[in-house]
């Protein structure tokens, strides 16, 4: 059945075929527009299918222009215009019965056609289709949805009836195609059988794929709540180590607090406590008898404590410098540096010993250095003794 002109048109567009494409199965399609089909039916990844016969193909199959195909459509093309066959019709005429399928039985006043038998190759409305199914010898025959192209359904090459699928090559086949055909001794099923061992392996499939992901959910579950765990962990541990570095800050402040509380009454007591961070040169000259003060020198690596019969300016007050100290016939000093102490007289240095007893009055004179790279910024620390030694001292230290 059909006409030559139909076979020359894709099912898809309607129209002449455009660079055409034959699929496995033996159907013929334009180029793009299988393409588009395939584009439309999902991922690229995915199966193709025909969409004539509905079968599945090999995802990595390969479209190739037809060219034999072509050439029909161009000859018929260029040879329309003078030929007197039936099917020389207008393009709306044929787009308006292509559109509709008439039943191939019916003979004063075709029917419009709803099923089509592929062994009678012909086209049944509702009365002939319903006739099909209620005659015994026609109870065998393959119906199918009405299709304007019966062929398209079989074998191109037996021109018989697909019943049989191909599982080495994964296409629909006839009977002789098994038989005497490419598909000789390939292993073949029922095409119903293959398609309900299809839809069982495509169930499959989607169980494992969802308990595959649905193993993945319960890992990454698992994972971020292991992972919530140690953030809220890591969270507690910062805060109670913050709380402790806080508390550790304050009672350090606390001890600070005490500390200046406690030198601050030390400070304003009257010349109990003296702290000397520059040189000072006594007021009043020491003339007769022996003389005391403690110094605190703490840990400083420099200091001069020492005595000058230097000048005295109009206010009456020395005004010796302390870098002189030691180094003229006027003063005297003991000298702590390096981890030495030595006796300085006139520019001489030695160990602790002063050469000659002075006659002249005497200033005492503290110094307490400068600062050597925050090595000597300590103070010297002077107590006043407020027990005079009005007395004279023995030799063993005892005071008279």
């Amino acid at each position: 059945m059909g006409t030559v002109k139909e076979t020359l048109e894709c099912p898809v567009c309607q129209d002449f075929f455009t660079d055409p494409v034959t699929l496995p199965c033996g159907h013929d399609f334009c180029l793009t527009c299988i393409q588009a089909v395939w584009e439309t039916g999902g991922s690229d990844e995915g199966p193709s299918f025909c969409p004539e016969c509905q079968i599945f193909l090999h995802s990595d199959v390969t479209l190739e222009i037809n060219t034999s195909l072509q050439t029909k459509v161009k000859d018929f093309a260029a040879n329309r215009p003078s030929t007197t066959e039936p099917w020389t019709t207008t393009p709306s005429s044929a787009t308006k019965s292509s559109s509709t399928i008439r039943c191939d039985h019916c003979i004063e006043t075709p029917s419009v056609a709803i099923r089509t038998c592929l062994t009678c190759d012909a086209s049944l409305c509702q009365a002939h289709a319903l006739l099909h199914q209620q005659r015994s010898a026609l109870r065998e025959h393959t119906v199918v949805e009405v299709t304007r192209d019966p062929l398209s359904l079989k074998c191109r090459e037996h021109r018989d009836e697909l019943k049989l699928f191909c599982m080495e090559e994964r296409v629909p086949v006839c009977c002789l195609c098994v038989l005497v055909g490419m598909h000789k001794d390939h292993k073949v099923f029922q095409l119903h059988e293959a398609c309900a061992d299809f839809k069982t392996s495509a169930a499959d499939f989607k169980e494992r794929i969802s308990d595959k992901y649905s193993r993945i959910r319960v890992v990454l579950d698992g994972d971020e709540r292991l992972m919530m765990q140690i953030i809220e962990a890591e969270e507690t541990y910062m805060i109670e180590w913050l709380e402790a570095q806080r508390g550790h800050m304050e009672a350090q402040i606390r001890e600070i607090d005490s500390l200046r509380a406690s030198r601050k009454p030390l400070l304003h007591e009257e010349v109990e406590l003296r702290f000397l961070q520059y040189s000072v040169l006594a007021q009043e000259s020491l003339t007769t008898g022996r003389h005391y003060w403690e110094v605190i020198v703490q840990e400083k690596p420099y200091w001069l404590v020492g005595v000058t019969t230097g000048p005295v300016d109009k206010g009456d007050a020395p005004s010796q410098s302390s870098s002189s100290l030691g180094v003229n016939n006027t003063s005297w000093c003991i000298y702590h540096g390096d981890g030495q102490y030595l006796a300085c007289h006139d520019t001489q240095e030695k160990q602790l010993s002063v050469g000659k007893r002075c006659t002249e009055p005497l200033y005492p004179m503290l110094n307490p250095c400068i600062d050597v790279i925050g090595l000597n910024t300590q103070p010297l620390t002077m107590f006043w003794i407020k027990d005079h030694w009005d007395g004279h001292v023995n030799t063993e230290g005892a005071k008279e």
